[in-house]
């Protein structure tokens, strides 16, 4: 198979992992770092409710997602990849966030050809509908069910809020480069 359409998350993939860390610390009088990180569900690792997470999350996200940081090493392999590849991005972010996101990539020169934000953590429709061929995350259960209902490859950016076993499908890397090398490989073989 030859991959041609790449599918990304956005936020903790091509965006930092670290971006939420300092409004975190400073909104609840914290001082995590990345490493304190060790569960998706922050309002848990909190001890708030969820419901005053997403209030939180609501009076803050547009402020969070216009600064956040690029990912190490994300931004020149992405802008190598553009002339390449079709650039998928598929996020959880609710659709009202389009423009700020859409500000962001241009703002910060992330290449794309689309932007699909659809307001949920199951991004399987929106995977099949955009037909992507290989699919960059960092949410466990996530990576793993688009591995097995897509049956597509899934490279998952390792954090410690991430871990856990992972079906075959799914490939554990630490940086970019190690992304860039891995689908390099899977073109050249067919498997990486």
């Amino acid at each position: 198979m030859t991959i041609k359409r790449l599918g990304l998350d956005i936020d903790g993939t091509v965006t930092s992992p670290k971006t939420f860390l300092p409004y975190l610390n400073s909104s609840f009088n914290k001082k995590l770092s990345l490493t304190d990180i060790t569960q998706y569900d922050l309002a848990n690792l909190l001890n708030i409710t969820q419901e005053e997470f997403f209030e939180w999350l609501k009076s803050n996200e547009e402020t969070i997602y216009s600064n956040a940081l690029i990912a190490e090493h994300a931004h020149p392999i992405l802008e190598d990849w553009k002339g390449n590849y079709e650039l998928f991005y598929i996020s959880a972010r609710g659709n009202h966030l389009l423009d700020t996101t859409k500000n962001w990539f241009t703002t910060n020169r992330v290449p794309y050809h689309h932007i699909d934000l659809i307001g949920k953590h199951d991004k399987i429709n929106s995977i099949k509908k955009h037909q992507v061929d290989v699919f960059f995350e960092d949410k466990h259960d996530n990576a793993c069910d688009i591995a097995e209902e897509c049956d597509i490859p899934v490279i998952l950016f390792n954090t410690p809020y991430n871990q856990g076993a992972v079906p075959s499908g799914v490939k554990r890397l630490d940086t970019w480069p190690e992304a860039r090398n891995w689908l390099q490989q899977y073109n050249k073989n067919g498997r990486a």
